[in-house]
């Protein structure tokens, strides 16, 4: 879908969605032992939310913003590729069931890492794929994870791997997207098709 189809879908949804809370759909909120935190960039973030929700170990996802200058962006701004930002997801997790490199795996899954600022029909550095990462181990394991799945692609990966900065939280409709709009015509076509696919791959891993 074009991206001022997108607009135009989420202009809608801004007056009309409230979103009633689900654990899925909460801001991470490290603290807890044994609670990790990442932040992780593959395309629309609507998409990876989907796929993250769905995985055994991880406590709660936001759909956001980060690796940009503008300070609190709104996706508009973001949209227009001027922010600097990427669509990202940050994800909380509880490490005794999922570890980070596992959580990797999923995200290389999940979309195209070799496709320049790209993912399908949406097209800018707001899509990038990226890694930002909360610590020097998370660092070398994503290098190590970039390095190892390599071996799935036939052309080179572009996914970038960068200290995370500072993460602002997409307007509350982006939130929890896919569960609250089966049905939009996004969700149908691009999310859902895409969802099947990676956990089919999931489940023979």
């Amino acid at each position: 879908m074009k991206q001022i189809e997108r607009l135009l879908i989420t202009a809608a949804l801004t007056a009309l969605v409230q979103l009633s809370p689900t654990m899925n759909a909460q801001t991470p909120n490290p603290g807890k032992k044994d609670t990790a935190v990442a932040t992780i960039g593959g395309g629309c973030f609507w998409c990876i939310e989907a796929v993250f929700q769905r995985i055994d170990g991880v406590t709660s996802v936001a759909s956001g913003y980060a690796g940009g200058k503008t300070e609190n962006p709104t996706y508009k701004e973001v949209c227009g590729g001027e922010t600097g930002h990427a669509e990202v997801l940050q994800i909380e997790f509880d490490s005794k069931k999922l570890s980070y490199e596992k959580l990797l795996e999923v995200f290389w899954l999940a979309h195209d890492p070799t496709t320049l600022n790209r993912q399908g029909n949406d097209v800018g550095t707001q899509y990038r794929s990226v890694i930002f990462y909360h610590d020097d181990a998370q660092k070398a394991a994503a290098e190590k994870s970039k390095k190892d799945a390599q071996r799935q692609f036939g052309s080179p990966i572009v996914t970038e791997i960068t200290p995370f900065k500072k993460f602002y939280k997409a307007e509350g409709y982006h939130q929890n997207y896919y569960n609250n709009n089966p049905n939009v015509p996004y969700c149908s076509f691009v999310i859902r098709p895409k969802l099947k696919k990676v956990l089919e791959k999931l489940s023979k891993h």
